[in-house]
């Protein structure tokens, strides 16, 4: 997530073929996939540079560990 980026995520009935419901839940998709709320809660509060990479740290050795998991059952 770069400083500063400005995105705008638009959707508009004519790709949804009129569906308002199609509408909604395909603009949430683009609102996920550019990471606007995760930026937004990130920036919310100020972490300290250690705590952040001891979090991010945290937060790969158990992704790590959980994908481990998904290889051995399948």
């Amino acid at each position: 997530m770069s400083k500063n980026k400005v995105v705008n995520v638009q959707v508009t009935l004519k790709e949804t073929r009129g569906n308002s419901a199609r509408l909604i839940k395909r603009f949430i998709k683009k609102v996920k996939k550019s990471k606007i709320l995760d930026d937004l809660r990130e920036r919310r509060y100020y972490e300290k540079p250690s705590s952040k990479r001891r979090r991010l740290k945290k937060q790969k050795k158990k992704n790590a560990r959980k994908a481990a998991e998904d290889r051995k059952t399948n």
